[in-house]
């Protein structure tokens, strides 16, 4: 299984999960308005969480299966990007993001 990594927030999963497919670019930017979701290998998931998300709560990291994907990928600028909606069935994986005694966000892996 080839995996992609996704943040978003708790709140922008669980609607995604009811409505049965993930919608959301990045942080405040749907994929309507950006044409495509914004994901990350795992090496780049730090990086991206201390420099766009630093400031938030309650989040959730997303494992995206790129095997169950109908919509295509394209790695540009060095990232991966969905050029389309993400199935809740490609979903393998949710972890709540927390933070440790210093505020320093823990992720897995």
């Amino acid at each position: 299984m080839t995996e992609l990594f996704h943040l978003t927030e708790a709140a922008t999963w669980e609607a995604a999960r009811a409505a049965g497919e993930y919608r959301q670019s990045t942080r405040g930017v749907t994929l309507e308005q950006q044409g495509f979701i914004h994901c990350s290998l795992r090496h780049q998931v730090r990086p991206v969480a201390e420099t766009f998300y630093a400031d938030a709560d309650d989040l959730v990291l997303l494992t995206v299966d790129l095997d169950k994907l109908t919509a295509p990928v394209r790695f540009e600028s060095d990232f991966p990007h969905i050029y389309g909606p993400i199935p809740v069935d490609a979903v393998v994986n949710v972890v709540p993001v927390t933070r440790d005694d210093t505020g320093r966000m823990v992720l897995p892996g």
